[in-house]
């Protein structure tokens, strides 16, 4: 059901069928005492001998029988209805609640459910009064439309298939199913289902393709189904868990399964993860005893006919996708990391040699995108931590104790050693060989710690909660990452980086106000910072005045995660949308009152910051460029071209305390802005310029590559600068200023940045980096 039907159902004629079947048990429950207490009884007390004895007798006790299912089916039949009109009445007046609302805060909703205003903003009069909905009322009708849908057809599911269980596939004989209510239903049909699958999980990689099917499809029927799920788990085993999956994994068998069905196991990988991500969050005896279970499988040897692997290499390439429970992956992080230290002889020996050579030929355990054949078990938990921000700030933030066992109470800082100090093991991967794919998943973890959400989080659920915990990991990343930029080049991270450093570009923008290098105190009534509503530091007491970082280190950070082409076009991106809201934010209300330039002295900071960031990102890309493509290389010519290209970004969607950035990826860059009109108006307006301008990029030009290699460079510096000029464009061209306002405001603005733009070249910038020979 979608929003209108739903909202214009009617459901008198299932509550006239609640009131039939009521009355039909009735009547039934009386014939089954009549034949119970009469037919059978007398048929029980007589004396037959012979034929009677033998085929009359048992045909009377079947005949009885049929009456209680009779009455036992109609009574589940009842039930079901009952509970299903009950969730469908519940949900409709959920959602009359939710239109209702809705209405009286301006926000229209359409019959598929879609939201927008009763009156755009750009359509009211001056004397408008009416309601003005924020992002954040759009959300919530948007949660609240949701939950009902889901609630209403959750309920419609379950009842159709617990009713065709009870009717039956036997036109002779009743079913002589029970069910007391709905969810007693729901849960059967999910035991049953989770039974289908471990039958399949049986038989191992003899299954065929079209069991395989079935069994993703048992996965996906019941995807984010927390019983299902934890039934499952439990009937296939921790044992089973593992051995199936390395069995799958094994081409030494005779199976054929993966090999030429490689894309079904990838989906299967992919179900079983986020199966076994659901079963977690139980908190079951059962369900807790498997996970400790899980744990201490981890150093376990799981053979199969022709390939070994320990239990924490198998079962990691199990928790690549979905939410795992936040306190069972803080316990196996720290399990995996206690094995491989005890493995390696305390560090003696690389984390390679353990995992990759350790045993006999280790079995295919990854079939992702990604390519590795999964012998990593740190990859697959650090995809585990990126899509659960809790556990993986957690982890972080803390120190491991490798040795439990004994007193020399041996702690290792987790963010120093798997960013550091840990030698990241090589494997062949879809790029290559290498540790690339590891370190990829590294930046994931840390994306997830650092922003609050899963890396991978959709735009329409991303809103900013970043919290004190969060920058605390954030300001290990900007000391680490910006002390040299090998680690970020080597590692290949930068895009993780980029978007660790697009969900603090506020306080990025705030340390860079500072002029002294080595200051952690704000700048008294700066425009910028990660501040609640009351003016406070979402990040505590102690950053209302201090910074989280000093200028210097910003600097550093911004220009190592610039160098690169990923990092410097989604930082400017970035850079470009907060200024623009943030002068909405700061500057004068557009209205055809008098504008001096003291008027402008927020904007003034905004904009001055603004071109200094990306002042800083065009040196250090153009560094890089320099650097990394011959003198006179058409390379050199193509990639200083495309270094303006960045503008081609658009916002996806303006959401709760944030906006997200289109990009070509899964995920949406979140810049984090204040919820304002104007600021989102003049974000709107960006939008429409940076439009504009990327239909110059639309081809290649050869003309351009053919200029001497100066004057390319040079054309990108001034392209630069007049990218950092379109949000005082926006700003200026905002609904609601007089000609002579906008006019004023773009020309004052404009001129302003001129000058402010030539202080980033001042900054000492870190040297590009340089690859050994």
């Amino acid at each position: 059901m979608e929003f209108a039907e739903l909202l214009n159902v009617t459901l008198s004629g299932l509550k006239e069928a609640v009131t039939d079947w009521t009355e039909t048990v009735t009547k039934l429950k009386t014939l089954d005492e009549q034949a119970t207490k009469g037919m059978l009884k007398k048929a029980e007390a007589a004396d037959w001998a012979g034929e009677n004895a033998g085929i009359t007798r048992p045909f009377v006790k079947k005949t009885a029988k049929e009456f209680g299912d009779a009455a036992a089916e109609a009574e589940s039949i009842r039930n079901i209805l009952r509970d299903a009109l009950t969730e469908f009445t519940a949900a409709k007046h959920a959602l009359e609640t939710v239109a209702e609302e809705a209405s009286k805060k301006g926000i229209r909703i359409y019959d598929d459910g879609t939201v927008s205003y009763m009156v755009h903003p750009d359509r009211r009069g001056k004397n408008y009064d009416g309601p003005e909905p924020k992002e954040a009322d759009f959300d919530k009708v948007r949660s609240d439309i949701k939950a009902a849908l889901d609630r209403a057809n959750e309920a419609d599911e379950t009842a159709e298939r617990a009713l065709r269980t009870l009717v039956g596939k036997d036109e002779n004989n009743f079913s002589g199913t029970e069910y007391d209510s709905l969810k007693q239903a729901a849960k059967a049909q999910d035991a049953e289902d989770a039974a289908a699958a471990a039958k399949i999980v049986e038989k191992g990689d003899d299954a065929t393709p079209r069991e395989i099917d079935r069994l993703n499809q048992l996965f996906k029927d019941n995807k984010g189904d927390q019983y299902f799920a934890e039934q499952f788990a439990l009937k296939v085993g921790v044992k089973g868990n593992l051995e199936y999956w390395a069995d799958m994994g094994d081409p030494t068998d005779g199976s054929r399964l993966g090999m030429d069905h490689p894309k079904r196991i990838k989906e299967l990988q992919e179900n079983w993860s986020l199966t076994l991500a659901s079963a977690s969050h139980s908190h079951s005896p059962d369900m807790t005893a498997w996970k400790s279970d899980m744990i201490k499988a981890g150093d376990d040897v799981i053979r199969t006919r022709g390939t070994s692997a320990y239990g924490f290499q198998v079962m990691s390439n199990l928790m690549r996708d979905g939410t795992y429970d936040t306190k069972f992956l803080n316990d196996y992080g720290r399990a995996v990391t206690v094995t491989e230290n005890k493995l390696t002889g305390n560090g003696g020996l690389k984390a390679g040699q353990v995992w990759n050579a350790g045993l006999s030929t280790p079995p295919h355990l990854n079939w992702d995108d990604k390519g590795d054949l999964g012998r990593d078990p740190m990859a697959g938990f650090m995809e585990a931590l990126g899509h659960n921000a809790d556990a993986s700030t957690q982890f972080f933030n803390s120190d491991i104790d490798v040795t439990p066992e004994d007193k020399s109470d041996k702690k290792l800082n987790a963010f120093d050693y798997f960013t550091k100090d840990r030698d990241w093991p090589e494997d062949a991967y879809k790029g290559g060989y290498g540790n690339k794919y590891g370190y990829d998943s590294l930046g994931h973890a840390l994306e997830s710690a650092t922003t609050g959400h899963a890396y991978d989080a959709p735009a329409d659920s991303l809103t900013d909660v970043r919290g004190p915990e969060n920058a605390k990991v954030l300001q290990k990343v900007v000391d680490f990452y910006g002390s040299d930029p090998k680690y970020s080049h080597e590692q290949g991270i930068s895009d993780s980086l980029a978007n660790i450093g697009t969900a603090y570009i506020d306080e990025f923008n705030r340390s860079l106000e500072q002029d002294d290098n080595e200051s952690m105190r704000e700048v008294p009534d700066s425009p910028f910072g990660a501040n609640l509503p009351n003016g406070k530091s979402r990040f505590g007491p102690d950053y209302d005045d201090n910074l989280l970082f000093n200028r210097g280190d910003a600097v550093n950070f911004l220009s190592i995660v610039g160098q690169s082409e990923d990092g410097h076009s989604q930082l400017s991106a970035a850079q470009t949308v907060y200024t623009a809201n943030t002068l909405g934010v700061v500057g004068p209300t557009p209205g055809d009152q008098e504008i001096k330039a003291t008027d402008l002295t927020d904007a003034h900071t905004v904009m001055r910051i603004g071109s200094e960031t990306h002042g800083i990102l065009d040196q250090s890309r153009i560094g890089q460029i320099e650097q990394d493509y011959q003198e006179g290389s058409k390379e050199r010519q193509k990639a200083i071209a495309q270094s303006t290209e960045w503008i081609k970004f658009g916002t996806e969607a303006v959401v709760g305390g944030g906006i997200a950035i289109a990009t070509e990826g899964t995920a949406s860059p979140f810049v984090p802005i204040i919820a304002d009109t104007v600021g989102s108006a003049v974000v709107g307006g960006l939008g429409m310029l940076t439009d504009d301008i990327s239909e110059d990029y639309a081809e290649d030009d050869d003309d351009e590559y053919k200029k001497p290699y100066d004057e390319m460079k040079e054309n990108a510096l001034n392209k630069g600068k007049a990218n950092a000029l379109l949000p005082a464009q926006a700003y200026a061209q905002a609904p609601g200023w007089s000609e002579t306002n906008s006019n004023f405001i773009q020309e004052d603005l404009t001129n302003y940045v001129k000058n402010a733009r030539l202080q980033a070249r001042d900054d000492n910038l870190p040297d590009p980096y340089k690859a050994d020979d």
